[in-house]
């Protein structure tokens, strides 16, 4: 298969960054991609919360998924909507951040609401509180496709091994990890812990990015990358917004995979 992966600059309105995201899936379909992925947060980047109440809708009427399970549908392609943030029912009144994998068809073939949230001070000037503005999800998802078995993560996900391992224990045989990642963190991190869950899985790790200036107050590091099964970096598409192509074969799954059979190897233990 060919996977085109857009990397965006999102703002905090959702209509302008529905245009630049629709313009990007075209230029990967152009490309040849069958399967598309956009990255975290593809509606909306923003720190304030008052706004995001204000602009943000349910998923029922998110004219953001409308607009991309069209597309979808138009190119008969599959898409990742790396995530969205969307309302929900919660008392509290936080969204979700949510992951949807659209079919050629438009439908929703699966739907993933991360569930770690990051909540970390960097630095003095960098502090995030994810979990003040959206609730964690409870539940690993693996979609089953013509294209192969999915298994779906977002961002902050990647620190957290055993996710990966239950999803590839399932037998995904591709990983997404749409990502909004810090620049300090995806400077020192970024690559090191996608390779590092490709090498421990066995699957393909297909990250899209955001990337660069987002307003004064958030920057991301972009870097959308593909990694393979064994480990090597297939593509990374750098700082810029756009999209990068890059064809997977699945038989290098299997074929990682019999040379390292990790994943059959698994004990339980006791302690500490």
């Amino acid at each position: 298969m060919r996977a085109g992966l857009v990397q965006l600059t999102s703002g905090d309105d959702p209509a302008a960054n529905l245009g630049e995201t629709l313009r990007l899936v075209r230029e990967a379909v152009a490309g040849g991609a069958d399967f598309v992925l956009t990255p975290e947060v593809t509606n909306i980047v923003s720190m304030d919360r008052a706004h995001q109440r204000a602009v943000l809708q349910p998923e029922a009427h998110d004219p953001t998924l409308a607009a991309l399970r069209n597309e979808a549908r138009a190119a008969g392609i599959w898409l990742l909507i790396g995530s969205l943030a969307v309302k929900t029912e919660d008392a509290d009144g936080r969204f979700a951040n949510r992951s949807f994998l659209i079919s050629p068809q438009g439908e929703i073939a699966a739907r993933y609401d991360k569930i770690h949230m990051f909540d970390v001070e960097i630095s003095e000037s960098e502090t995030y509180r994810e979990s003040a503005g959206y609730r964690p999800g409870t539940r690993a998802v693996l979609a089953e496709t013509p294209l192969g078995r999915i298994g779906l993560t977002i961002c902050y996900d990647l620190r957290f091994p055993e996710l990966f391992r239950r999803l590839a224990g399932a037998g995904a045989q591709i990983i997404t990890v749409p990502a909004a990642f810090s620049p300090v963190t995806g400077a020192a991190h970024w690559e090191s812990l996608l390779r590092a869950r490709a090498i421990e899985t066995g699957c393909f790790i297909l990250a899209p990015a955001q990337t660069g200036q987002h307003s004064p107050r958030r920057a991301t590091h972009g870097h959308s990358l593909a990694v393979a099964p064994w480990g090597e970096v297939l593509a990374d598409a750098g700082t810029e917004p756009g999209v990068t192509l890059v064809d997977l074969d699945l038989a290098d799954v299997e074929h990682a995979r019999s040379r390292v059979p990790s994943l059959k190897h698994h004990r339980e233990f006791e302690g500490p």
